[in-house]
């Protein structure tokens, strides 16, 4: 889980052109938000052998308190993960970041589909998610983001139906 002793962490890595470029106008206020644990949100740093490299989030969109994804239904999860420096990208550690954070949505029964929104300038993620068996909705703004909304059912993960092996 991701702790107020991570903050200057995260704050470092929102300075990073990596994590800027995939998110440019979102402010997260770790200072507030790493102090609260909601019902509808996990925030979770990946390490690979205790280095930190990467951090996720996983919200209920139904539950989340400013209603970023609108009006959804109760059975989705969402997720956000980026890579903290770029000496780590390339290395398969998104990948398995994803695949277990798939994995940790689908272990609730009542999830159907995983939801992501990457901007639909950034082909290359679009390709990652993808590859893990993703398929592209629909173009929608979020605030200044203009996003390709992705969607992973249950049924898809099920059946392997990926490019990849979960």
């Amino acid at each position: 889980d991701a702790t107020i002793a991570d903050l200057s962490l995260l704050q470092h890595w929102d300075t990073q052109p990596l994590v800027i470029e995939s998110d440019p106008n979102d402010e997260w206020a770790w200072e507030t938000e790493l102090l609260r644990n909601p019902s509808w949100r996990e925030q979770l740093v990946a390490e690979v052998d205790g280095i930190p490299v990467g951090f996720v989030q996983i919200i209920d969109p139904a539950e989340e308190e400013s209603h970023y994804w609108g009006d959804v239904s109760d059975d989705l999860r969402a997720i956000d993960i980026w890579i903290g420096e770029a000496e780590y990208l390339g290395q398969g550690f998104g990948t398995i970041i994803m695949r277990l954070a798939i994995e940790r949505c689908f272990l609730s029964p009542q999830v159907n589909a995983i939801i992501i929104d990457p901007l639909a300038s950034n082909v290359r993620a679009h390709r990652f998610y993808q590859r893990l068996g993703f398929k592209p909705q629909a173009r929608r703004l979020f605030g200044d983001d203009d996003t390709l909304v992705h969607r992973l059912e249950r049924r898809d993960f099920l059946k392997g139906d990926t490019d990849e092996h979960i």
